[in-house]
């Protein structure tokens, strides 16, 4: 598609998809490509309207809301011991036992556990949480408009309101030292969030913060025991994580692609696509984009056109972080999250390899990731 077929219309979807990396990269920046499409796309499973379906004044001021909890001071002496304390609870689970499933033992609660925590919520309530995020991502991704998938779609999205709603409430008469208590309280401009907006964001937190680093995680790790001499780099040298975790996301991202709609007619590489109109941008297959990385289909930590340095920003060459006015909120957390997990299991695991028998699978569409990574090691002592 991306060298033949750069736009395609696909019938039964009644959408227009888009590969290569500069129309992937326009429709990212450009104001033209709206996020109208989030109104049927995404609105109905959080119930109510969140900030990547906003744009201009109320987008900003939102942001600004919410972003200073994911950046700087904030996230490294607030949450970076909360982001510690949840990786090695997991991994004490299973440290003594030589074998683990980096999948289910970990990847799967490790982002969960740490929003939970962050947002001072019951991590008893774990499963429910991990329901409710799995059926909006489902609803997000239904490409096929599976009645089903929208009816859990919308079920979930009230399920949480009526779990979330009076949490919240109780939150704005006793505030405490979390992050929900931050974002009742948080102002810009004389703006602050109503409970509603606190519910759809913490939907929207659960739902991409959660799905994403769960598959960037696993993934990664994936991505390293195909390698070997590359995990026994990163093992050697943990400054070493960053660069896998870019590479990760630009050879395997969580997320394949992500959809706008477009204001006026935009010409693009193989045609027009008419004002109205649905855009499927196929993250991945941009991340592969042989005109802009070299040898795009190899997994290299060492390549030298992906800086590192802006890996995680607003200006990095890969786009699963998407770019400009909608860049990830979360970049930074997730890559916290990824920097200390990946540390502590390279600690409990030193010779970690591929479970005898184990050939990982990736799974889904719209998002994507190892549906099991089975590994060994030497078991190590609980340390005190």
């Amino acid at each position: 598609m991306r060298e033949q077929a750069p736009l395609l219309w696909h019938e039964p979807m009644q959408k227009y998809i888009i590969s290569r990396y500069d129309d992937v990269v326009r429709a990212c920046k450009d104001q033209t490509f709206t996020t109208d499409n989030y109104v049927w796309q995404l609105e109905p499973a959080h119930g109510g309207r969140t900030i990547v379906q906003m744009s201009g004044r109320e987008h900003s001021v939102r942001r600004a809301l919410v972003a200073p909890a994911f950046r700087g001071t904030e996230l490294q002496q607030k949450f970076l011991p909360v982001i510690e304390r949840n990786a090695r609870d997991l991994i004490d689970r299973f440290r003594e036992a030589g074998r683990a499933d980096l999948v289910w033992d970990f990847a799967r609660h490790f982002p969960i556990n740490v929003i939970v925590d962050m947002l001072g919520l019951d991590k008893s309530d774990h499963a429910r949480f991990q329901g409710w995020y799995t059926a909006v991502i489902e609803f997000l991704g239904n490409l096929s408009q599976d009645p089903e998938v929208n009816e859990a779609g919308v079920r979930a999205g009230e399920e949480m309101a009526a779990y979330m709603i009076p949490i919240i409430q109780q939150r704005r008469r006793e505030p405490g030292d979390d992050l929900l208590s931050t974002l009742c309280a948080a102002e810009v401009e004389g703006t602050q969030m109503s409970d509603q907006d606190i519910k759809a964001f913490v939907s929207l937190l659960l739902a991409a913060g959660g799905e994403t680093t769960d598959k960037a995680v696993a993934s990664m790790f994936k991505n390293l025991l195909a390698h070997p001499d590359q995990l026994a780099a990163v093992r050697e040298d943990r400054t070493l994580i960053d660069r896998a975790f870019a590479e990760t996301l630009r050879y395997s991202p969580p997320v394949h692609m992500v959809m706008r709609e477009l204001a006026e007619d935009v010409e693009l590489s193989g045609g027009v696509v008419p004002a109205g109109s649905t855009v499927i941008c196929l993250l991945a297959a941009a991340n592969r984009d042989p005109d802009h990385f070299a040898d795009p289909d190899s997994f290299d930590i060492f390549r030298d056109d992906l800086p590192t340095g802006t890996a995680f920003s607003a200006a990095a060459e890969h786009l699963s972080f998407s770019l400009g006015r909608h860049f990830c909120v979360g970049a930074l957390l997730a890559r916290t999250e990824v920097e200390v997990g990946t540390n502590l299991l390279l600690d409990a695991m030193p010779d970690l390899e591929l479970d005898e028998g184990a050939n990982p699978v990736e799974q889904g569409v719209f998002t994507r990731g190892p549906a099991s990574l089975p590994v060994r090691f030497s078991a190590a002592r609980m340390s005190g």
